[in-house]
């Protein structure tokens, strides 16, 4: 293969990892080939499991994709409330926080509503509306297109507004954890936005459930060892216990054994 071929294919994919979809001829005018070239170029794309191609367009193959949101939020909610208790427990009054998308983060934010003073920054709708009923909070949004049925904004807009904001605070989830650490997402704008807020926080704050480890997604971001604070419900596999306990200093674990950084 030639590495022009090589370099194309691998921007299509890119391009289907952040966007989740894309139609033929958004891929011909974006890498200014033909449509028969784009084709060809989808044919061995979707031999493999991770794309597949649906009515002129290619996009993640079915066991690539998240469950819906709405969905989400109903799994493991008893695990996902303690979850967010023991988060909102750590923040105080007055705090200036991130919230990303994702039925964990949202857990938080329910949690929070007895707290007063925030200042929310959040490309998270759900969590906004949610933080709305205490009139002492101020709830920042990014513009751009909200993305439903997840009633989230992702794109390029949305990187440059958590780009000119610090928190004392930044709360995210993720689609799954690799043994070796590695926070996967479903799309490569959801590791770009949660990059940035774990960058630009004080403390960086995953919180998820046991049922996140050995999960599998497409796009990889960083690892969860570069993370300031990890709330778990309870331990995940044998298989994740070297990761985890390099990380025991960092990590409140919901079922008695706690540890504070």
């Amino acid at each position: 293969m030639s590495k022009k071929k090589q370099e194309r294919r691998e921007q299509i994919t890119s391009l289907v990892l952040e966007r989740g979809a894309i139609s033929v001829e958004a891929l011909s005018e974006l890498l200014d080939v033909s449509t028969q070239t784009i084709r060809r170029d989808i044919d061995k794309l979707c031999d493999g499991e991770l794309l597949t191609r649906r009515h002129g367009r290619i996009e993640l193959s079915v066991q690539q994709i998240n469950t819906p949101f709405d969905q989400r939020v109903e799994t493991n909610l008893a695990s996902k409330r303690q979850i967010g208790e023991a988060a909102a427990a750590l923040i105080p009054d007055g705090s200036t926080v991130f919230i990303s998308i994702g039925s964990t983060p949202l857990s938080v934010a329910h949690a929070l509503r007895r707290r007063k003073g925030l200042t929310i920054i959040t490309n998270n709708l759900s969590a906004a509306l949610s933080l709305s009923s205490e009139i002492t909070n101020r709830i920042i949004l990014p513009g751009g297109e909200l993305r439903l049925p997840d009633r989230d904004i992702l794109g390029e807009d949305v990187l440059d507004f958590f780009s000119r904001y610090r928190a004392e605070f930044g709360i995210f989830g993720v689609a799954g954890v690799s043994e070796d650490g590695s926070l996967l997402d479903f799309h490569i704008s959801e590791v770009r936005v949660r990059e940035l807020i774990r960058k630009n926080s004080r403390m960086s704050m995953l919180v998820l459930d046991q049922t996140k480890f050995g999960r599998l997604a497409p796009a990889a971001g960083e690892n969860i060892k570069d993370l300031d604070k990890i709330v778990l419900d309870r331990m995940p596999g044998y298989n994740f216990k070297p990761v985890l306990e390099s990380i025991e200093d960092r990590l409140v674990l919901l079922n008695g054994d706690q540890h504070a950084a």
